[in-house]
């Protein structure tokens, strides 16, 4: 994540949240979630390379553990917007066909086959001195660089989903919800 990825996973959230409103959240808010920027990433690779450090190390974080509503907490309070979570669960997205990592970036229900996902132990990258930035930054940092490009480029996000699929969603949710 941060500026220059073109794969929109992790900008989708911080455009969402800045266009405010109802944000449609997976999951439950305790689900974990794991990202790194990847100027973080490049300069563990960097130390690495220049420390001979070499092996199979779990390149990711942040340092403890953290949840999809951390992330998304950390993300909003990172900017002035009006936008409230809603989280909706992972049996109701899966019956709408909301797709993990695609429609809902950053996030992969953590049952079944996919239950350690986001959770994999970054230990010996932090014992070889993997560091992170603080979010903010590479929320900052990555808002600055969607709103370098083209108009035609923000209106099409690699990820993340339609605002009108969305809404779509959340009513089907809420009209659940109340019957």
């Amino acid at each position: 994540m941060g500026p220059g990825d073109l794969s929109d996973r992790f900008t989708y959230w911080p455009v969402r949240l800045q266009r405010g409103g109802e944000v449609m959240a997976p999951g439950t808010p305790s689900d974990p979630s794991q990202i790194i920027d990847a100027r973080d990433l490049s300069e563990f690779i960097i130390r690495c390379c220049e420390n001979e450090t070499y092996g199979t190390l779990n390149c990711t974080g942040p340092r403890s553990p953290l949840t999809i509503a951390e992330m998304l907490g950390g993300i909003r309070a990172a900017m002035v917007t009006d936008a409230y979570l809603t989280f909706v669960p992972a049996d109701f997205l899966a019956e709408h066909k909301v797709r993990p990592w695609s429609d809902m970036p950053v996030w992969i229900p953590p049952m079944g086959e996919t239950a350690g996902f986001m959770k994999r132990s970054i230990d010996r990258a932090l014992k070889a001195g993997l560091t992170f930035r603080p979010l903010a930054d590479t929320v900052r940092d990555t808002l600055e660089f969607y709103h370098q490009q083209s108009p035609e480029r923000q209106a099409q996000l690699r990820a993340g989903m339609d605002p009108a699929r969305e809404k779509e969603v959340l009513a089907l949710w809420h009209a659940r919800k109340t019957s």
